[in-house]
């Protein structure tokens, strides 16, 4: 920990007193130098905050000292501070608390983006969610349960599964904590086809990917959507005549540049969430809050891939 300069609201800018920042996957990652984008060195974790606007740079007109906000910075965010383009800032209601504001935009929009724009998830379709018990397999869960969607859960742990169960998932599996090649995949598929259904899962939610891609793969419906959001379980390798037989769709969900690309997409994403959260249908599972100065601990929380819920760090 060291003292910097306050930050300054540039032209466009808004300076944004942190209260809380989110803990992400990536943020283990890029301390690491394994993600796909690189933070020039010094620079403190965390990329998603919400807090207070202290000051409103030049050409500024739509937020005021004051507002309470969140916002996605990439770096930074644990820290007390932060200076960052308004148009990556978006108020939030008064009865929501920080801490639930600087965990809800990665796992919900990166959730949304997945199952609606790109899964084209229907009302009555089947969702597998693996790695359920984790901040975008909860998000996920809950997401797809409020727009009318029956969801499977597979977790690694009965402990994850009850905490899936709780959080919205209609049933669900336990699947090896490490799964080998045949036999042990196939005894897996056979597992998830059961917990799905004889017709398949519509949609499969997969932040995990690693040795549970093909088995999950398997029980896939006829024209489904394979999602990709993440590899904690490492990069997958896939029998290519699986999608041919299944005739199905494997996407590759990048939150991130969506965000960049469509940016207006993702507002209507986000607007929509908000609703959701004050209509109660969905709310960020907090399972473990950290002070600042043991951000580092929040992060090495994530390092077992034992974490459920989402972790923050609060000021």
């Amino acid at each position: 920990m060291e003292q910097i300069p306050d930050p300054v609201a540039g032209p466009g800018q808004l300076a944004i007193s942190i209260k809380a920042c989110g803990v992400n996957f990536p943020d283990l990652l890029m301390i690491q130098d394994l993600y796909q984008v690189k933070a020039a060195r010094p620079f403190s974790p965390g990329a998603e905050i919400a807090g207070f606007v202290s000051a409103v740079g030049e050409g500024v007109g739509d937020f005021v000292v004051g507002d309470r906000v969140i916002g996605r910075c990439g770096v930074g965010g644990m820290a007390e501070g932060i200076a960052l383009d308004a148009s990556k800032c978006t108020r939030i209601p008064g009865t929501m608390p920080f801490p639930d504001a600087a965990a809800f935009q990665f796992a919900y929009e990166t959730s949304y983006y997945a199952l609606v724009t790109r899964g084209r998830l229907k009302s009555d379709e089947t969702v597998l969610v693996l790695g359920a018990s984790g901040g975008v397999g909860v998000a996920a869960t809950q997401v797809a349960k409020a727009l009318g969607a029956r969801v499977i859960a597979a977790v690694s742990s009965e402990e994850k599964l009850a905490f899936a169960r709780i959080h919205g998932a209609d049933d669900g599996l336990i699947y090896p904590a490490s799964i080998s090649q045949p036999p042990d995949s196939r005894e897996l598929s056979r597992a998830l086809k059961a917990a799905v259904g004889a017709a398949g899962a519509d949609v499969i939610v997969d932040p995990v990917c690693g040795a549970l891609a093909e088995p999950a793969l398997r029980c896939i419906a006829e024209r489904g959507r394979y999602l990709i959001l993440g590899f904690t379980a490492g990069i997958a390798a896939l029998p290519m005549n699986l999608p041919l037989l299944k005739s199905c769709d494997i996407l590759g969900i990048n939150w991130r540049t969506f965000t960049m690309s469509q940016p207006e997409e993702n507002h209507s994403n986000r607007e929509t969430l908000l609703q959701m959260y004050s209509r109660g249908k969905i709310s960020p599972v907090i399972t473990a809050t950290f002070p600042l100065k043991r951000g580092g601990e929040a992060i090495a929380r994530l390092k077992d891939r034992g974490a459920m819920g989402k972790i923050v760090v609060t000021n």
